[in-house]
């Protein structure tokens, strides 16, 4: 059941770690706590205080402790000076709009009047004719992101930079999930496989998933848009072993609860449908790729349409206008947390967007900044392995899932060649797709849109 942080629960752990005498294990703050929370959710607070600075951790697995810290990241109040609170936070800059959201969001719970969704919010907006991005924001942002009288194939930018964009969005949307990966460990698990110690199984999966949906955004950025087909896929490729295989990649059809706010999401599931094919009718008709990725990620968390993972989908949604125009993608690098953990929160409660508009605007400069440096440093990608990059992902994915040897291995692939291939780049061919073999891992297989149980069966025979 999906479940927003309550501001007022990672205080609560917070404070029990100071009362716990010198740095604090798991078990400490557990036995500290007011309320009583399961050990995975409480490791998911600690990181999450963590990555904001409210907490510094030690050591791995069994032996990581926990202090409070005093810095500037902290949440306001944490300071006392000679007996004077002093209040400092890294947020990042917002409009007074966004300020004024920050404080209604922040009232107790008990002060926040329930509300349940607001179809007319949806019903409202008319596709370039409403704008929630003002038009000199849209226009700064394409000359930031934008490579102007790009003609090349849909996602070639993407690709160039492939290998940092899947570690910053893997590691960026999963923290902002409350994963306690770290980006070093993220980057080892993708790009070697290996599970970090003391990392449970779920936010394992959840790495391995981001990395699957990165990488069929980027595969298929010529047939991705706003349509069930893309939606729907993408939500069971971040899903997939995290819900019940009959949740994954399929509209909801019970009620959902979100924790730490007022907002109930529609229950009935002839309306989730009908406002989901709104929001993709009314995606695909927006001309302006800024405008789309900002609405789609906004009315996506809105509505909640599925049991779980919805933010996740919403923010990988968010990237499908970019990858396919070959525009600087989103990452969400360096995003506060609780920036935009609250500016979710200010369309829940209130339907103001103006607070999530200053970290989506933040958060894609951000990434700008990031990218521009990286592409001027790197090459054009392989252009035979571009040309041919659905080929070659259908024949390992067929080998797989065979399962084959390597000698029926040899033989299909040289069928493939001389059925689809041309001539002149038969071999080729032949060579790139055995060398994609030969470098298959635990750590890599989800680029071919396998599934772990695919590639575990195929691995024990591959001889």
């Amino acid at each position: 059941m999906p479940k927003l942080v309550s501001l007022d629960e990672l205080t609560a752990v917070r404070e029990a770690v100071g009362v716990v005498s010198g740095p604090a294990s798991l078990r400490d703050i557990a036995t500290a706590l007011p309320v009583k929370l399961s050990r995975r959710t409480l490791q998911r607070r600690l990181a999450q205080l963590v990555e904001q600075g409210r907490l510094t951790a030690q050591g791995h697995g069994s032996a990581r402790r926990y202090s409070r810290s005093y810095v500037l990241n902290a949440e306001p109040g944490d300071f006392r000076i000679i007996g004077q609170p002093v209040k400092f936070e890294i947020y990042l800059p917002i409009s007074t709009d966004g300020e004024n959201i920050k404080q209604l969001v922040r009232r107790p719970i008990q002060e926040r009047d329930p509300v349940s969704y607001n179809q007319e919010f949806l019903d409202a907006y008319r596709p370039n004719n409403s704008y929630y991005l003002p038009g000199e924001t849209r226009q700064r942002l394409l000359e930031l992101g934008g490579l102007p009288g790009d003609a090349r194939p849909a996602g070639t930018y993407a690709r160039q930079i492939f290998d940092r964009l899947l570690i910053d969005l893997t590691w960026n949307s999963s923290r902002l999930e409350g994963n306690t990966y770290s980006l070093l460990e993220t980057e080892r698990l993708i790009k070697e496989g290996e599970i970090a110690e003391g990392r449970n199984a779920l936010d394992t999966q959840m790495i391995l998933n981001h990395k699957a949906a990165i990488e069929f955004l980027v595969a298929s950025a010529s047939d991705t848009g706003f349509n069930r087909f893309t939606i729907l896929n993408l939500h069971a490729l971040l899903s997939d072993n995290l819900l019940d295989p009959n949740a994954s990649g399929r509209l909801r059809t019970v009620p959902v609860v979100i924790g730490g706010t007022v907002y109930t999401p529609l229950a009935v599931p002839q309306r989730i449908d009908e406002c989901f094919q709104q929001i993709l009718d009314t995606a695909s008709a927006i001309r302006d790729p800024f405008e789309q990725a900002f609405f789609s990620m906004m009315h996506l968390a809105y509505l909640q349409p599925f049991e779980d993972v919805n933010k996740r989908v919403s923010r990988f949604a968010a990237n499908i206008p970019f990858i396919r125009q070959n525009l600087c993608p989103l990452s969400f690098v360096d995003v506060p947390g609780v920036a935009y953990l609250e500016g979710i929160i200010g369309v829940y409660e209130l339907n103001r967007v103006e607070l999530l508009r200053d970290v989506f605007v933040w958060a894609y400069e951000r990434s700008c900044a990031r990218y521009s440096a990286i592409s001027q440093s790197l090459s054009e990608p392989d252009p035979f392995r571009l040309r041919y990059r659905e080929r070659l992902v259908k024949a390992v994915s067929e080998i797989v899932r065979k399962p084959m040897d390597k000698k029926s291995a040899i033989a299909f692939i040289r069928q493939q060649a001389s059925e689809n291939i041309t001539f002149e780049d038969a071999a080729k061919f032949i060579e790139v797709a055995e060398t994609e073999l030969m470098s298959l891992h635990e750590g890599n297989f989800a680029r071919y849109r396998l599934r772990p149980s695919e590639y575990e069966v195929w691995k024990k025979g591959w001889r």
